[in-house]
């Protein structure tokens, strides 16, 4: 056989392996729906991070400067004003409950004149669980009081605070929650697929008598790995639709370099996956093992929450992991503006990875 012929085969199972994917509504649906489901949850929760408390306001005044206040209070979007409450024992049970994080009171003197200016000091009750909420709500009311001051008495600023932008980017919340997801998507189509779909050949006879022609095992596994390769990017291209439209996600770094690094991602990742399919006899084999492998790398790699949290010692040990530096690639080149010339620790780490799973999935691989 040719290498002209032995590339058509590849082709061939390549072309087999996506017909496969799009005629398989359960596949469809863990490939493309399940990360955008993710992706629309973690989102909203990165977009709804802002400072906001949830407060209830007894006026016991009927000053122009009380209402002023409450007015400006329900309007606002850092407070969160509960109308419902309009008595200290309906305060005091929904503080209980955690349903409000503390009241402020208008005392019946709030706003009176005094030297024909209006004066008053409002009142922040609050449980012994909750003092930093009120710690946090005494700062925004003191800021809200500043500026009516400000309006009342004229008074010299000596001293005063200029703003300038550095020329570095900074990363928000969702930047590293995109990148996390994309690396989930990654890790769901590189290990789950084959993990899943070769011990059920395996079980159907089919790898058997494939066996039995000419195809060898690296026609098989570069089929699957450009297969995988398409439809992977194929679900992350839609994830970033989704991320810049829906949620407004910057984009600084060059698509190009992106999709060549999230290629070579996911062929990284295929590999461990070819490597427990391949080995594995049956589902019962694959799920466990497949497990071990795919959790660690799934709370420690920076998939759900970023790696800075983590303790110094941590970080250290899973900047080896294989999804790692997946991730930590993708978003430098996401939101950093990086170029793969840049990505060089990552990238070293990947090529390391490429050649050990693969060695070891040629070497574990079963026909039946």
């Amino acid at each position: 056989m040719t290498l002209k012929q032995k590339l058509y085969t590849v082709w061939a199972f390549y072309i087999v392996s996506i017909k496969r994917l799009f005629r398989d509504r359960l596949a469809l649906f863990f490939t493309f729906l399940f990360p955008l489901i993710f992706l629309f949850v973690f989102g909203a929760l990165s977009h709804n991070s802002s400072v906001s408390l949830n407060v209830a306001i007894i006026n016991r005044s009927n000053s122009a400067a009380a209402k002023q206040f409450v007015q400006s209070a329900n309007s606002g979007k850092v407070l969160k004003v509960n109308k419902e409450v309009t008595d200290f024992e309906t305060a005091n049970l929904k503080m209980s409950r955690g349903e409000i994080d503390a009241t402020i009171e208008l005392p019946a003197d709030f706003g009176q004149l005094k030297d024909g200016l209006p004066t008053g000091q409002a009142i922040v009750h609050y449980t012994q669980n909750n003092e930093q909420a009120a710690t946090t709500l005494a700062s925004i009311l003191q800021a809200q009081f500043q500026g009516m001051n400000a309006q009342l008495v004229k008074s010299p600023t000596p001293f005063t605070v200029k703003t300038e932008k550095t020329n570095t980017h900074s990363l928000s919340a969702f930047d590293y929650t995109f990148t996390g997801l994309l690396g989930f998507a990654i890790l769901g189509a590189g290990i789950f697929g084959p993990m899943n779909y070769f011990p059920e050949l395996k079980k159907m006879g089919i790898l058997r008598r494939l066996h039995t022609t000419p195809l060898r095992v690296w026609q098989y596994f570069l089929s699957a790995m450009l297969s995988n390769a398409t439809t992977g990017l194929m679900s992350i291209a839609l994830m970033l639709i989704v991320a810049v439209t829906v949620f407004k996600l910057r984009v600084v770094g060059n698509y190009i370099d992106l999709t060549l690094f999230v290629a070579l991602g996911i062929i990284v990742i295929l590999g461990i996956g070819l490597a427990l399919g391949g080995w594995a006899k049956n589902e019962r084999q694959a799920a466990p093992l497949g497990n071990i492998i795919v959790f660690p790398m799934m709370f420690l790699s920076g998939t759900f929450f970023p790696r800075f949290l983590m303790p110094e010692w941590l970080q250290s040990v899973t900047t080896f992991m294989p999804l790692t530096p997946v991730i930590d690639g993708a978003r430098m080149i996401l939101a950093e503006g990086k170029g793969l010339f840049d990505l060089g620790p990552q990238l070293g780490i990947m090529f390391v990875w490429l050649i050990i799973v693969y060695a070891i999935a040629f070497r574990v691989f079963r026909w039946e």
